[in-house]
């Protein structure tokens, strides 16, 4: 079943305006199908228990008539014959006549449906066949007796139990079509007056009031049911519309991304060339290759420019690895590596550095550890990014452990363990999510952007591996970036031949 189409929605409304807006709309939709409607309910509804209604008619088409025709056959035991058949046809011909109004009606299209000129149209043709079934009563001018009442209201009594069951749907077409018989059968009875006639006459209008009522209550189950129906329906399409707002979203939010992604790339490489000049032309001053400058000053000067353009350089290559990698168009160069060898080269890096904040940096490697398959350049970058963020957090008179060990799966792990003041549980996400700080790394950490976490996180992804942080305030942190099993590489097993089948000719 369709629902009626609602009036389009500008996207550029807020989700919010347009849920308000289209809830509002659909309220004034139900309340004008409402007014328009013959049930109260809706247009639509209308058409769907009128349609309901004909469909039955027409599948009784054949049904009917034969009913017809056995009752006849019937009757004609207690009446001639002619009467018998005249009958019969006068009421297979207004059945027949009713069936043709509900063929007309299932052809037109819905959107041609007027309610009104319709149930008119039903209430005609099922008035003048339910007439024609009140010619029963006239089956007593024909004969008489006691046993021609009783089959009377038998033949009476079957035709409002089939009348009200094939239009169950449409209430007035019941009463059309079972009334007029039930009077005059009913009215006949009465006029009688004996005690049976009186109690079938009581029978017969019981039968009435108790058919129509199920009809009625026929009828308030298919509303229900159409109601049911339709708000499935609106859910369906706020569903549909949900998500295509959803994947429009993602979309956009995608192409932003990517958008952000090649300015970032293109940026950092358009810095990179004015900023290696003014690096190295700096370096050139600080360190007066071309002579002792005249005021002393100028050599701090030309110090304090150095370290900002490193600093600069630094956050670019940041910058330039971080959108490399969200673009996927990070390439690892994977060959052979020995993990404890590049420990222990950063350690050598850095150990300068920890040393000029008072720090203590510490190694344990467990001994014969196999190498792996990997990326040098970024298992490098990955340990130095821990270190620096270590050495930036842990407060003079520190100390900084650095492990390389086998891990529990077989793989093998880095973990940097500091005794720095810690992050707070509730800021583990953001420390994690590209240019996220914690509140304690913006009041007492050196300049950062931000990236060096996300970074290693990315670049254990590309490795199939795993990054954890572990931290707990006032007590230090752990990172630990660890390497899958399938990238450990194994001793070969020694090759042994059989000399006795070696031969050489």
């Amino acid at each position: 079943m369709s629902l009626e189409p609602e009036s389009s929605i500008a996207e550029a409304k807020p989700p919010n305006e347009r849920e308000t807006r289209r809830r509002s709309q659909r309220a004034i939709f139900d309340a004008r199908q409402k007014l328009t409607s013959t049930t109260g309910t809706r247009t639509s509804y209308d058409y769907e228990l009128l349609r309901e209604y004909a469909t039955s008619r027409i599948s009784s088409a054949l049904a009917m008539p034969a009913l017809l025709i056995i009752l006849g056959a019937f009757a004609s035991f207690w009446v001639p014959l002619y009467v018998a058949i005249s009958w019969t046809g006068l009421v297979i011909g207004a059945n027949f006549g009713v069936v043709l109004v509900c063929r007309r009606f299932v052809r037109i299209e819905q959107k041609k449906f007027v309610a009104s000129n319709w149930t008119t149209s039903f209430v005609a043709a099922e008035t003048i066949y339910g007439i024609s079934w009140a010619t029963l009563a006239l089956f007593n001018l024909a004969s008489g007796g006691p046993e021609l009442q009783v089959v009377v209201f038998s033949m009476m009594l079957i035709g409002v139990a089939a009348n009200a069951l094939t239009s169950r749907t449409f209430p007035i077409a019941t009463l059309m079509s079972t009334l007029p018989a039930t009077l005059t059968v009913s009215i006949n009875l009465v006029v009688t007056g004996s005690t049976l006639s009186i109690a079938l006459a009581a029978i017969a209008v019981g039968a009435q009031f108790f058919f129509l009522y199920l009809s009625r209550q026929t009828q308030n189950i298919e509303l229900a049911s159409f109601a049911l129906q339709s708000e499935k329906d609106a859910l369906i399409l706020d569903l549909e519309e949900a998500r295509q707002t959803s994947d429009q979203a993602r979309n956009e939010a995608e192409q932003a991304n990517i958008a952000k992604s090649r300015f970032l790339a293109t940026m950092s490489h358009e810095l990179r060339t004015p900023l290696n000049a003014i690096i190295g032309f700096s370096e050139v001053l600080k360190s007066e290759l071309l002579g002792t400058h005249s005021i002393p000053q100028y050599k701090e000067y030309a110090g304090d420019i150095h370290s900002s353009g490193q600093h600069l350089l630094n956050l670019i290559n940041e910058l330039l690895d971080l959108s490399r990698i969200e673009a996927g168009k990070y390439d690892l160069n994977e060959e052979i590596v020995s993990l404890p060898n590049i420990a222990d080269d950063c350690l050598r890096m850095m150990q300068i550095r920890a040393k000029s904040k008072g720090l203590e940096l510490l190694e344990e490697i467990e001994e014969d550890l196999p190498k792996i398959w990997g990326d040098e350049r970024s298992i490098r970058q990955v340990i130095l990014n821990l270190l620096t963020n270590a050495i930036k957090f842990t407060p003079q008179g520190g100390q900084i452990t650095l492990t390389i060990a086998q891990s529990a799966d077989g793989g093998q792990l880095v973990s940097v363990k500091d005794n720095g003041p810690g992050i707070p549980e509730d800021e583990i996400a953001t420390v994690l999510s590209s240019f996220g700080q914690g509140s304690l790394a913006q009041k007492t950490a050196e300049q950062g952007a931000g990236l060096g976490l996300p970074i290693v996180q990315k670049i254990m992804d590309l490795h199939q591996g795993r990054f954890d942080l572990f931290s707990k305030l006032r007590f230090g942190t752990e990172a630990i970036a660890t390497f899958p099993r399938a990238r450990v590489m194994g001793a070969l097993a020694p090759v042994v031949e059989n000399p006795e089948k070696l031969k050489i000719y």
